[in-house]
């Protein structure tokens, strides 16, 4: 199994679906912390 795959089926998706969860999760963190800042 490469580690590298030049042309993945299914990886590149769950990547940009673990990147975007990722970037939610930070998007959110930062709105919660501009609230709750005085």
């Amino acid at each position: 199994m490469p580690v590298l795959d030049p042309n993945p089926q299914n990886g590149q998706k769950k990547m940009l679906l673990v990147f975007g969860a990722f970037f939610a999760i930070f998007v959110i963190i930062a709105i919660i912390a501009t609230i709750a800042s005085p």
